[in-house]
């Protein structure tokens, strides 16, 4: 008899289809880091991962029907994912050109002139087939007209020492600000950041007397159970964060804690057998 279904299994199971759903529909786009490409290779550590149970855990064929269809996924976009490989490739040679991210922004100062020749020789080089290679070819055309358009606002930035080369730190800034006041006002719209946020980067009370004071007026009970409610809140983007640090990983140990989980039910329902089949022949 198939052991009957546990809280603690259905969980793992939820996280396994959302571990998926953000791999199949990747929606971050980071600078030289392809969105795409990365959820592909996480459903690789999904499907590698899910080989390593056990078939007799296994017994409704759950786990199997999903790595049917994900090796299936996998086998479909083998071809473009190794487009998107090469065209990832091609991306760091452009960054190498444009020397982006800079080692050492206020000690080493490169020439316009060069980052031109190199991204000039870097398209001559650059001739991929439309037909068959159409993220390297989207990629070119993407640079050459971008290059032809912006070339002398791009080169800007190598005229003037430690000018950035992007806005992202200040981006940054300003979207832990959005998260920040989402936290503490509950409210879901930031529109009111995005008029004053350049007012609204130092916080601090009148005094640590003030401070404590508004601290003291919240019961322990109280604080205890919003953060506990906050920490549940939290456990979905904790899970989706270290999946995209390390895919293989967390879900090696998804497995390890289904199989462990499932052991110790079967377990627990053989000892409960045991003990019925005892009270019968006792009785």
């Amino acid at each position: 008899m198939p052991v009957p279904r546990d809280s603690g299994l259905i969980v793992i199971e939820k996280q396994v289809r959302q571990a998926i759903r953000d791999a199949v529909n990747q929606t971050s786009r980071k600078p030289f880091h392809w969105g795409g490409l990365c959820g592909y290779q996480q459903l690789e550590a999904i499907a590698q991962a899910l080989k390593a149970l056990p078939e007799s855990v296994d017994e409704t064929g759950y786990f199997q029907r999903i790595q049917s269809q994900v090796n299936r996924a996998l086998q479909k976009n083998r071809r473009c994912a190794q487009n998107l490989a090469e065209a990832h490739q091609w991306l760091l040679r452009i960054a190498q050109c444009l020397r982006y991210p800079p080692e050492h922004p206020l000690t080493t100062q490169v020439q316009r002139t060069q980052v031109a020749s190199d991204i000039e020789a870097l398209l001559h080089a650059f001739t991929p087939s439309a037909k068959v290679q159409f993220p390297q070819a989207r990629l070119r055309s993407a640079l050459k007209k971008r290059w032809q358009l912006h070339q002398q606002e791009l080169l800007a930035c190598y005229e003037v020492a430690g000018l950035p080369q992007d806005n992202l730190q200040m981006e940054s800034l300003f979207e832990q600000l959005r998260r920040r006041q989402r936290r503490i006002s509950g409210r879901k719209s930031t529109r009111e950041l995005r008029n004053f946020g350049q007012a609204q980067v130092l916080f601090h009370a009148e005094s640590e007397e003030v401070l404590l004071d508004h601290i003291r007026h919240v019961h322990l009970a109280d604080y205890r159970t919003s953060l506990a409610k906050l920490t549940q809140a939290e456990q979905p983007q904790r899970f989706i964060q270290r999946l995209h640090h390390d895919p293989a990983q967390t879900m090696t140990q998804l497995v390890k804690q289904y199989t462990a989980r499932y052991t110790e039910l079967s377990i627990s329902k053989a000892v409960c057998q045991s003990r019925v089949l005892m009270l019968i022949h006792t009785e």
